[in-house]
Parts: C-alpha cells; structure tokens; sequence
C-alpha cells in the first residue's frame, strides 16, 4: 500500500473528512482491519488564512510547498491539498516535491466527464469561483462551462464558509441560502452541482438536491484510496 500524504487543516473540519473517507474507503476495499497508510501536516488555519490575498500568496505557497517536502521526506508517496482555495498556490507545492500531487480540480473534472455534466454550479469562496485558476482549469481540461452565483450570491457562499462552516456550525439559515441559490442556477440552465469547498458536504447533501452533486472532499478521498491501492490491485492481477 502507498502512503498518502495530506496538507490539512485548511480546515480541520475538512480534513477531519478527508482522514474518515480515506480510511473507510481502504477498509472498504480490503477488508479486515485494513486502514489507509496516512502522513498529515495540518496547519493553523487562522495561519494560512491571514495569507489568503495578493500579498501572502507566494507566502503561503512556499509554507505549503515546505510542508509538502517534508511530507515526501518523511515517505508520502503521493500528495493532496485538502482545500480547493489553496490550489491557487499548487504550482509551487508541485514544484517542491517529485511525488505525484492529486490535483482536487482534475479529480472533480474527470467526474463531471463520467456523468456527462456539461454546466455544474461552482459553489466555493469567492476566489475558487472568480479567480482564473480553478475554473479555467476545469473548462480547458475537460470542455465544460463552469457557472457562478451573481455577485451577492457569491458573497453570501463566502460568508457561510468561512463564518460557520469551517468553524464546525452548520445551520438551517446556511442550508436554505445555498439551497435558493443553487434553485435560481438551475433555472438558468445548470445541469450539476460542485461543492468547490471541501466543507459544503457538512451542510448539503444529494438527498437535498435534484440536480447531482460533485463533492471535491469525497472525490479527492477517493481519487486517494486509488492511487494508495493501485500497486496491490496490479499485484492481485
């Protein structure tokens, strides 16, 4: 089994999931008391948040892409950035380490792929949904067209993510607020569902919806518990 290392704590709410899925997904698949084989950095996140601007990206890169070697150091066979926001510095982290580094935007694509959804709604922060890196990189690499909320929508997302979500409050106000928004995306044409941030499946779930849903927190646990298990399937076969 390969080693999973993971950059966390951005939040701890989140990765909390990401440690959870990942090892009920190995359990899963072996059987037993199989777990996953797991190396964790989890920042401060107030940390890493104080960074989230054009002044402390290339700060909170290089933290980032520190941590990552250390990771690799330390014998992490493949890397994850457990938050979708943070992505933003991923081509320093991948310039830092020669493992593969799971990217959360191409996991996400190749699942909108699979189910053919063509115009999913990007619910995520602010910069997850107006920043060019992620959905561009979604659109280029996979040919869908990527919707956001207007502008008041976006904010109101933002708010929520980062005034309860990642503090572990999660409440029925949130819900219906992310629930209207994603009503009038589906009247303009939105086919899907993406929960950018890794802490929305806290608040949301498909039972809520009629339109699918990609989560990025499962999917990229998943995407993990592939690549930790693919030498022992090769060897099985």
């Amino acid at each position: 089994m390969r080693t999973i290392g993971l950059l966390g704590g951005m939040s701890c709410e989140s990765t909390a999931i990401y440690y959870r899925l990942i090892n009920e997904g190995v359990r899963q698949r072996l059987g037993g008391l199989h777990s996953a084989k797991i190396l964790l950095h989890s920042f401060d996140f107030a940390e890493v948040q104080a960074l989230q601007n054009p002044m402390g990206w290339a700060q909170a890169g290089d933290m980032l892409a520190r941590a990552g070697s250390s990771l690799e150091g330390a014998g992490a066979d493949c890397l994850l950035i457990c938050a979708n926001l943070m992505h933003r510095v991923e081509p320093q982290v991948a310039a830092a380490v020669t493992i593969p580094l799971l990217h959360i935007a191409d996991v996400t694509g190749a699942a909108l792929k699979r189910q053919n959804a063509a115009r999913p709604l990007l619910l995520a922060t602010r910069p997850v949904m107006e920043e060019h890196f992620y959905k561009a990189r979604l659109e280029e690499r996979f040919g869908v067209e990527v919707l956001v909320p207007d502008s008041g929508d976006r904010a109101a997302v933002h708010a929520i993510v980062f005034d309860e979500l990642v503090r572990g409050i999660v409440s029925e106000r949130a819900k219906e607020v992310y629930l209207s928004i994603i009503a009038r995306a589906q009247a303009n044409g939105a086919d899907s569902v993406i929960f950018g941030c890794t802490e929305i499946g806290l608040l949301l779930a498909q039972g809520d919806l009629s339109l699918p849903i990609f989560d990025t927190a499962v999917l990229h646990a998943r995407a993990a518990v592939d690549f930790a298990l693919a030498n022992m399937a090769s060897l099985a076969a």
